[in-house]
């Protein structure tokens, strides 16, 4: 490792950084503002100058940026020196010229990096007495406020919006002292990755819109480390309350995920939580719905327990300790994932290969790692949209990567490195059955029929590997693309292999896994990475249970059993007239959930549950990563509590716990890992509740929290007793712990001089790198077994069925999520509903854009207008997911259609 001379002290740091990179590394503050680690370095700011000199005698130096200058071994430099800290106030002072005194109104005020940065440089006194630069600022849709005049021209948002993000509508405009960075006109930010910009944006020009209507101050919320439940990626995320309400998601650094950013459902999709639609109260139903305590309700519970046979319903957005606990109170053989049968043996099919432990499960950071992609099947774009961010980086930077390997140009230089590459790029193959925004950036966008990709993804396995099966009667064309694909991902050093269930075909999965594992060579890496639908899926899924359907069969062959459900509406599973049958079999119905809907409706016993904000509790995401959220605030209603608190309460009622101990996450997952061995290691995400540092919790509020005592004067002026937490490290104080936590238990990023989220490189073993004692999750899969095994059932060509069309679901970000759409800014830009066929399907019914059809799900006939899809196949019918018509789908089913209006 070189050694560096920093104010002629000697410091050991890693090749291949800048000097403003390794000074933040090693703890020192320099101040910046265009510079961002995932962004790389333009130099635009200057703000982060320091002197470098020729050796140890020199006495002069010469002024450079850091984030310009690279590490070299015996470098002396100095950060402290007249010079640099000269030229850093007068950069300051020009770039606040035209900066408005709004620090007190503004939503950045007191977690405003550039306020940090104005603080460090010593700026407190402002010169300027002219009539300062004023901008019209922008309607930029429901997510993001716009207020131009307190930009300092760091080049940020556009560097993210369009170079890293891809977004086209953003862009800078004029020169000079008149620079503008904004849409061309006023309309709504068309990235679903346009939140990040209240978190890339240094000062407040780009602000969260949400948060703004509820003007709290980011340093009064009362905070949690969390994990965002709107798809199975498993991002960490903060989440902050504020009145008993949960008001802001931030993102939550976690390098082997999420990294710094966030979709924008993810971080905008969480008004659920707040919703009026709250269960708040245990509900008895008999002809009429009655209210009741906790006492009368478990008096009703210990009857009904005693006297009747209950099967149990699991929920993929439930977490592990929930379901865990629902398998057992009702018995292993009672449980019952709530996934469709389908879904479910997809979803346990990638918990076996990825048990099988030849493959590694791909996280975020080994996607954007990666030289070369090959998507089967998977819309990643609307069903993992951080994963197609993810393929987005790998596909920029492995060009990069391979150049640099050949000067000696450092990769953070960012512009440079983009003039060297031009519009070299790594190689992408996006096959899907509709097409994705990720086709404009692939070397080979195909669309096609599931079984026709499974098939191809046959083929080119076997063109790798001809151990793997061969495809008989494979036609020209297929085998020609087969070669193709296959040829460009050998040449490759580090490949990713992405699939997933949302194509609801068994052979795509099976498929990615031959060509994977026909890749994985000694000289060549080649990972699989399997999207699932929900933030638990997998977790669900390793607990080896059978699906809806199964427990329809048990239903049927026996009498007198009550039903206990958790967190999930089969009605978006189970067509409404199969769901009506199944509960109907039932004596009685309890339902655990935090949301009314039908199948609440149904519950002859209805328990408030509580949300993600106001539990703890494990998720497993779609690699295999185990990771812990802990609760933000406790909830007003006495009766909302975490599904696995009442689950065990009932199980008490039955045969008291030991001692009478209260369960808590640990706990149960220390039990799990008993009885499920497959969860190995899951005890050890987090630290257990009774973790403390030198005999003190960890604070949900920083230091600067105020208004406890105000906030219920009406109700008593002396300061009421915080709330006490019993199953975590945290405590709803700011008292506590003053350093850095264990990762996963980092409530919020805070340093002193570093008050916004740019501080989280205080809490980095490398700026950019993991998180000091490594980030959080702990995987559940290990790449061990070094034995191939190849799938060999190949499906046959797909063909058409008259007057029919096979069933798929169409995903889109904003539409398609059951809780996010209780976001109202979500809800906005959800579709409209249609059935989406090909235009020669389109073409032989003679219809059009528009045109009624009608189809039939279940014993329902459904009408929906027609949208001609020109990117996929005759024979497929996509409908989009999530919304009420298509609830309940049969996805990958064949429906009959009748195109002229008639039932």
């Amino acid at each position: 490792m070189p050694t560096i001379f920093i104010d002629d002290k000697p410091y050991e740091v890693k090749a291949g950084k800048n000097l403003l990179e390794a000074c933040l590394s090693l703890g020192l503050d320099l101040p910046y503002f265009c510079w961002h680690p995932a962004l790389g370095s333009v130099g635009a700011c200057r703000q982060c100058a320091v002197s470098v000199y020729k050796d140890g005698d020199d006495q002069n130096g010469r002024l450079v940026m850091g984030c310009m200058e690279g590490v070299r071994d015996g470098l002396h430099l100095s950060i402290t020196d007249k010079n640099s800290r000269g030229f850093r106030k007068q950069v300051i002072e020009w770039l606040m010229t035209n900066h408005p005194h709004d620090c007190p109104v503004c939503d950045e005020g007191g977690s405003c990096h550039l306020q940090d940065m104005t603080v460090m440089t010593g700026h407190d006194y402002r010169r300027f007495r002219y009539k300062k630069r004023t901008y019209k600022n922008q309607y930029l849709g429901p997510f993001i406020y716009h207020e131009m005049n307190r930009c300092i021209q760091c080049y940020r948002c556009v560097r993210f919006y369009r170079d890293y993000a891809g977004g086209e509508d953003l862009n800078v405009f004029a020169a000079h002292n008149h620079v503008y960075f904004g849409r061309e006109k006023d309309g709504v930010l068309e990235s679903p990755f346009s939140g990040n910009l209240a978190e890339v944006c240094p000062t407040g020009v780009f602000t969260d819109k949400m948060l703004r209507e509820h003007y709290t101050r980011k340093w009064d919320l009362t905070m949690a480390p969390s994990i965002c439940t709107h798809c199975s990626l498993g991002c960490n995320i903060t989440a902050g309350e504020r009145y008993g309400e949960l008001r802001s998601i931030s993102n939550r650094y976690n390098g082997e995920v999420n990294g710094y950013f966030l979709c924008d459902r993810g971080r905008f999709g969480y008004d659920f939580v707040n919703s009026e639609n709250r269960v708040t109260k245990p509900l008895l139903r008999n002809r009429v719905g009655e209210a009741v305590d906790e006492k009368a309700l478990m008096d009703h519970l210990k009857t009904l327990f005693a006297t009747n046979r209950f099967m149990g319903i699991g929920s993929p957005r439930a977490s592990v300790e929930s379901n865990f606990a629902l398998m057992e109170l009702v018995g292993k053989d009672y449980f019952f994932s709530g996934m469709s049968e389908n879904e479910n043996l997809h979803t346990k099919l990638i918990v076996k290969i990825l048990q099988n432990g030849f493959l590694h499960s791909a996280s975020l950071r080994d996607v954007q790692q990666a030289d070369a992609v090959l998507i089967l099947g998977e819309d990643v774009w609307n069903s993992a949209p951080m994963l197609a961010l993810s393929v987005r980086q790998a596909i920029l930077k492995s060009a990069a990567r391979e150049a640099l390997e050949h000067t000696p140009l450092p990769e953070w230089h960012d512009a440079a490195v983009k003039e060297l590459v031009q519009e070299e790029r790594g190689y992408l193959a996006n096959i899907t059955v509709a097409g994705s925004e990720l086709d404009s950036l692939a070397d080979e966008a195909l669309h096609a029929p599931p079984d026709e990709i499974a098939r191809l993804g046959y083929a080119i396995a076997h063109i790798i590997d001809p151990e793997s099966p061969a495809v008989k009667n494979a036609d020209e064309q297929t085998l020609s693309r087969a070669a193709e694909i296959a040829a460009r991902l050998q040449k490759a050093k580090r490949v990713v292999v992405i699939s997933g269930t949302s194509a609801c075909n068994e052979p795509l999965i099976k498929a990615a896994n031959n060509i994977a594992m026909a890749l994985n060579q000694a000289d060549r890496k080649a990972d699989i990475t399997y999207v699932t639908q929900d933030s638990n899926s997998m977790g669900l899924g390793m607990m080896q249970a059978f699906g809806l359907d199964k427990a329809i069969e048990r239903s049927e062959r026996e009498e007198n059993l009550s039903l206990i459900i958790l967190e999930i509406d089969i009605y978006r599973t189970l067509p409404a007239n199969i769901a009506d049958k199944f509960l109907s079999r039932f004596k009685h119905i309890i339902v655990l959930d935090h949301l009314h809907n039908l199948t609440t409706g149904k519950a002859h016993v209805l328990i408030p549950s509580a949300s993600f904000a106001e539990a703890d509790g494990t998720l497993v995401n779609n690699e295999g990563r185990a990771q812990s959220f802990f609760q933000v605030f406790v909830p007003a209603s006495p009766f909302v509590k975490e599904a696995w608190r009442w689950l065990y309460a009932i199980k008490g009622l039955q045969a008291p716990a030991v001692n009478g101990a209260e369960p808590h996450p640990d706990m149960i997952l220390g039990l799990l890992e008993k009885v499920l061995p497959e969860f190995a290691g899951i005890s050890k995400v987090s630290p257990p509740h009774d973790f403390r540092i030198n005999g003190q919790r960890i604070p949900r509020e920083p230091k600067r929290y105020s208004g406890r005592t105000a906030m219920l004067a009406n109700i008593a002026v002396s300061e009421p007793r915080p709330a006490q937490d019993e199953d975590s490290p945290l405590s709803y104080t700011m008292e506590g712990f003053d350093g850095i936590p264990p990762s996963s238990l980092i409530p919020f990023f805070w340093s002193p001089g570093w008050n916004s989220i740019q501080s989280v490189n205080k809490y980095q073993q490398e700026t950019g790198g993991p998180l000091k004692g490594g980030d959080p999750g702990v995987r559940l899969f290990k790449a061990v077994n070094k034995n191939k095994t190849y799938f060999e059932h190949i499906p046959h060509p797909f063909s058409t069925k008259p007057d029919h069309l096979l069933l798929l679901p169409q995903f889109h970000l904003f539409g398609s999520g059951e809780m996010s759409m209780y976001s109202k800014p979500i809800a906005e830009f959800a579709p409209d509903s249609y059935a989406a066929l090909s235009a020669k399907d389109a073409e032989q019914m003679g219809l059009k854009d528009g045109s009624m059809i009608t189809i039939n799900i279940g014993e329902k006939n459904i009408a929906l207008p027609v949208a001609v899809h020109r990117a996929i196949c005759r024979g497929i019918l996509l409908l989009p997911a999530g919304l009420s018509e298509s609830m309940g789908a049969g996805w990958g089913t064949w429906t009959k259609i009748n195109y002229n209006g008639q039932s």
